[in-house]
């Protein structure tokens, strides 16, 4: 294993994955009723260990931390719904896009005013910190791979308000239109299920865009991409990824 490149080294040496991603972002990311993480990207995760044959370890430090990159060896993967971007490429290398989920709009049920984009001038949006939705309201988003396809913003300026994770975002949105949030900003994959749950959310409008999910890697390593890009061209071929999407989403959003 002499040529195996760093990561793929480590790996091997310490019989371990170690993955990092958000510990509040159902359906991919949560703790479950026994304390343990669960969801899409733990089960992602497991399969991706299982074909290297070694143990998973998972880290669950601040979106901040995982999403600024620079590891320097703490990781070996983000298999924890990043979207790709020109700002994440100068520190990541993407080699698979694994599933993908549209970006949509959620009000208070209550909430009358809000029927598309274009009715989010001048509110107050919550979204995640440094998440593609907020470079969305912020009119700068480039979803990498689609370049030639430019994103509309059909609104003036939106106040946007950055949270550490969906969960607080909706508490807020919850307690009616317009007291501490107008809307949430995010994907429909992790809003459904709360909304199906819930009778105080809504969506308003449909589907802003879609944006593709990334496994994250640290730049230059040319052997652990291979591997990467190796083992979920397996996890496609025999059924596995698309098995773990129809369980946690109920469709298969794999790509």
């Amino acid at each position: 294993m002499a040529l195996a490149g760093p990561t793929l080294d480590r790996i091997e040496k310490n019989g371990e994955l170690v993955n990092v991603l958000m510990e509040n972002y159902p359906p991919f990311s949560f703790l479950n009723d026994q304390n343990q993480l669960d969801g899409f990207d733990i089960d992602v995760a497991k399969a991706v260990a299982d074909k290297l044959g070694v143990k998973l370890r998972l880290e669950t430090p601040s979106w901040d931390v995982i999403a600024a990159g620079r590891w320097n060896g703490r990781y070996d993967i983000c298999i924890c719904s990043m979207t790709p971007s020109q700002a994440r490429a100068q520190v990541f290398d993407f080699p698979v896009t694994y599933y993908a989920s549209p970006a949509v709009i959620v009000v208070n049920a209550a909430d009358e005013r809000i029927q598309s984009a274009k009715d989010l001038s001048g509110l107050k949006v919550g979204v995640t910190s440094a998440s593609s939705y907020e470079g969305y309201l912020n009119k700068d988003l480039v979803i990498e791979g689609a370049e030639d396809k430019p994103l509309q913003y059909p609104f003036d300026a939106v106040q946007v308000a950055p949270y550490d994770n969906d969960t607080v975002a909706f508490h807020d949105l919850a307690l009616g239109a317009g007291v501490r949030l107008d809307a949430i900003l995010t994907n429909l994959v992790t809003a459904q299920p709360r909304i199906d749950q819930d009778k105080r959310f809504k969506l308003a409008g449909s589907a802003l865009y879609a944006e593709p999910n990334a496994v994250a890697i640290e730049k230059d390593d040319a052997e652990w991409r291979a591997k990467v890009e190796d083992v979920f061209a397996q996890l496609r071929k025999d059924g596995t990824l698309a098995a773990i999407s129809k369980k946690w989403i109920g469709s298969d959003i794999s790509q």
